[in-house]
């Protein structure tokens, strides 16, 4: 290998990810990009290994992005390459280290840590340290770059990104709204890129071969002619082929921008919308404003007026929401019928308002990552890891579409108190959330719901059949026989093979 000045590397979760980014602080480094190089790891990799792997280049500065699922093996990282290499500065930023005054351990042996944006400001500390200069501050808060200087870091994914990773890009960053929880109630508002070099970036990347855009903005529809000459330029490419998936506001579908997504072919919008909770004192308390009947209205909308994927996500366990509160919520989504309901734990995200929300409502984290949250006044911590597997189970049955015509059997009705039920049985007969093979999975759920639920043997079986018949699989379970699949609508959460299509997509470019 040839020897750099600098490397920028980051841990990802899965190698399907591309970090975007990285790419930016590489497309921004100046006249220094020819005497940088860019590295990408994943969590499945040794920290000794990707040492090994930066040292190689005999780097005089390495710069890691440090995330909350990567936070522990970037200290470990960064450890070994202070050991080894003591004159090696070695600096930290990324979401994980923005906050001073909330550092986490794995910082302690960086050199310098960046917070915020580090666009340019990290391009900037490895020109003064290659001048010989030492700043004597080692946490810099850096401001955020003016949008319109920013050289955009799309020509940054090669070929064999487009080819095999998901390509994230963005149209805007920032949030105007304070939701406590939120990384991004730390913004004072959003900010957008210019439209003509947006458009031109995503044609770019379309005649590249990308047909899988993934945007990170985190209020997508907040502007609406924005939203509406970027849907218009990928209606007027006319490709049935694309699949692009935004984050959506859920009480906000202006009537301009509605036409444009009717116009869309099955299979090709996926929309995430943040629910959070549905209980308005609780909105209240995390600062959280949502219109209620303009976000029911909304995804009624959607599910009726277009073949958008809609998945929406529900927080459990946020200050002042109890159980039942958090049923209500969820009985109240799931009848609007979204293609999937994430159930979320509250975690404790470093810097963000919530924290002084701990000692009113005794919040009580986990001191590891994710920093999910073990109890509050309101739930204790037996119910936390009820719910925990309530989230993985229904992951796995309702959300991977592997099971549309047994979800059905659920009916219109309300479906919390029964799928709790169904996953504490799950857990009490394997002890396990993962790792439960499929064959074994279609057993557990015939057991599952004819035992305590207390179904039709007969009628589940026959669902059961249809779905495994639907998906292909072989080596039918013993107890489906040769029983006939069942026929008619499947209706709800998981409903067939573009849900499957989607499940797949967001399973594999979940990055944050």
């Amino acid at each position: 290998m040839n020897s750099v000045d600098v490397v920028i590397a980051t841990i990802n979760a899965r190698y399907h990810h591309a970090s975007l980014g990285l790419r930016y602080l590489y497309a921004n480094m100046g006249a220094l990009r020819g005497r940088t190089a860019m590295r990408e790891y994943t969590l499945e990799q040794r920290a000794a290994d990707i040492a090994e792997h930066i040292l190689a280049l005999e780097p005089r500065i390495v710069g890691l992005g440090v995330y909350i699922w990567n936070v522990a093996e970037s200290g470990a990282v960064a450890a070994l390459i202070k050991t080894v290499r003591p004159d090696c500065v070695v600096v930290m930023g990324g979401p994980e280290v923005g906050c001073a005054a909330d550092l986490p351990a794995a910082a302690d042996v960086a050199d310098y840590v960046i917070g915020g944006q580090a666009d340019f400001a990290f391009a900037d500390l490895c020109a003064r340290l290659l001048s010989g200069e030492r700043p004597p501050h080692r946490f810099m808060a850096a401001p955020n770059p003016p949008l319109g200087e920013l050289a955009l870091p799309y020509r940054d994914y090669d070929d064999t990104d487009i080819r095999e990773r998901m390509i994230y890009v963005e149209a805007s960053r920032g949030c105007p709204f304070k939701c406590e929880f939120c990384l991004s109630s730390l913004d004072r508002t959003a900010w957008h890129f210019d439209l003509d070099r947006v458009i031109g970036a995503l044609d770019d990347l379309y005649r590249r071969g990308v047909r899988h855009f993934k945007f990170v903005d985190r209020t997508f529809n907040l502007k609406r002619a924005h939203v509406a000459r970027i849907l218009d330029y990928f209606l007027d490419l006319g490709d049935d082929g694309l699949l692009l998936h935004f984050e959506l506001i859920p009480d906000r579908l202006p009537a301009s921008v509605k036409p444009r997504l009717q116009r869309f072919a099955p299979g090709t919008l996926q929309f995430e919308i943040g629910i959070q909770t549905f209980n308005p004192a609780v909105q209240a308390t995390i600062d959280r404003r949502q219109d209620e009947a303009a976000t029911i209205d909304n995804l009624a909308w959607l599910k009726t007026h277009t073949h958008a994927h809609i998945h929406a996500d529900l927080i459990f366990a946020l200050p002042g929401e109890d159980l039942a509160s958090f049923a209500r919520g969820f009985d109240k989504l799931f009848a609007l019928g979204p293609d999937e309901i994430q159930v979320g734990i509250l975690k404790r995200l470093r810097g963000t308002p919530m924290t002084r929300r701990e000692r009113d409502h005794d919040l009580r984290f986990d001191s590891s990552p994710p920093y999910r949250v073990l109890s509050t006044d309101c739930v204790d911590f037996v119910t936390v890891q009820r719910m925990a597997r309530f989230a993985r189970y229904f992951d796995m049955i309702a959300n991977s579409g592997r099971f549309a015509a047994t979800m059905a059997l659920f009916g219109a009705g309300p479906l919390f108190d029964r799928f709790l039920l169904l996953s504490d049985w799950l857990y009490e007969t394997t002890g396990r959330t993962h790792r439960i093979a499929l064959p074994r999975l279609f057993e557990l759920l015939y057991r599952g719901l004819t035992e305590p639920l207390g179904m039709d043997p007969d009628t589940v079986r026959g669902a059961l059949a249809t779905d495994f018949e639907r998906g292909g699989f072989k080596g039918a379970p013993a107890f489906l026989g040769a029983v006939r699949p069942t026929t008619g609508n499947v209706r709800g959460v998981g409903h067939g093979t573009r849900q499957a299509r989607h499940a797949a997509a967001r399973r594999a470019g979940t990055a944050r």
